[in-house]
């Protein structure tokens, strides 16, 4: 999955516990009809991806999806979703969107030509 948008904040590296886990934040505002505003997370190694880039540059983000389970104190069970980068590359506008897809031919290709007559020629054996 990929998250294509410009860059809203960019955090610091952060650590976390006596393991040393590395933990980094980015929000990228996604350019559609209605914007979203998605945290994405990059952990460990993964944190100095982020180094390169600045607030309101085109990125295009390769994501995973992680959820885990969580039972409280109280015995209650809770779930948590997170949205973990593992890939960043800058875009411009004109490559932002899908990349699989192919360019679309000129709109001219599109436009019949012109007849010369209303006779339709029939080579057709039957």
């Amino acid at each position: 999955m990929e998250v294509v948008g410009k860059i809203k904040w960019l955090d610091e590296t952060k650590t976390y516990g006596s393991n040393g886990f590395r933990k980094r934040e980015v929000v990228v505002t996604t350019e559609e009809q209605y914007p979203q505003h998605i945290l994405v997370e990059f952990v460990q190694d993964k944190c100095d991806l982020l180094n390169s880039f600045q607030l309101g540059q085109s990125v295009k983000i390769g994501i995973n999806l992680r959820g885990r389970e969580w039972v409280n104190p109280q015995g209650e069970t809770k779930y948590f979703n997170s949205v973990q980068g593992w890939r960043i590359e800058a875009t411009t506008a004109a490559n932002a969107g899908p990349s699989d897809m192919p360019p679309m031919p000129p709109a001219s290709s599109f436009e019949a030509a012109p007849e010369t007559n209303n006779e339709v020629e029939d080579d057709l054996p039957f």
